[in-house]
């Protein structure tokens, strides 16, 4: 994985911004390689499965294992996906508006995405923790669910951190653009 993120990533002033960025970094190349892991067992999991199938021998709760594994997973890519800018933005407007605009434009944007997910980490760990509490089993193998939904938690607070230190770039952008 490459450590070539942002353009001007190594330029964002304060050495708050940097230490975030060095912290969403870690955290988020070291979440997108237990997704890689998580999807090479998911990988053998299914392929394992479908040869069973064709000696006539099922997987019991196959399609729980697969569904939470998936979802780790993408979970847990979530921060590095933001940090490399692979989401669709849709930049059609923003592209025709002039500097300062744009700058506002994306702060907002950033503050929106931010507060957003920083919300779904709080809801998606707390219903870990519910899950926790109420001893919840899954429905065909009858094992624990809540460290699945800790792991997605997990993944949106790398994504929560990554959305952070993007807000703190567009903001100390929107204070460039209004000085100048």
């Amino acid at each position: 994985m490459t450590s070539a993120v942002q353009p001007g990533a190594g330029a964002a002033p304060g050495r708050v911004i940097h230490a975030l960025d060095r912290a969403s970094y870690y955290l988020n190349e070291g979440l997108a390689w237990a997704a890689a892991a998580l999807l090479g067992v998911m990988m053998l999991f299914s392929v394992t499965d479908m040869v069973m199938r064709g000696f006539g021998v099922t997987v019991a709760g196959s399609y729980e294992v697969i569904g939470w594994l998936s979802a780790a997973a993408m979970a847990l890519a979530l921060g590095t996906v933001q940090r490399h800018k692979g989401h669709v933005a849709m930049e059609l407007v923003v592209v025709k508006l002039g500097r300062r605009r744009r700058a506002f434009t994306e702060a907002l944007m950033a503050l929106i995405s931010l507060a957003l997910f920083a919300i779904v980490a709080f809801y998606v760990v707390r219903y870990g923790r519910v899950l926790h509490e109420t001893g919840s089993l899954s429905e065909t193998l009858r094992v624990i669910v809540y460290p699945w939904v800790y792991v997605v938690g997990l993944g949106c607070v790398g994504l929560t951190l990554a959305l952070l230190v993007d807000l703190l770039r567009s903001l100390a952008a929107l204070g460039a653009a209004l000085r100048s």
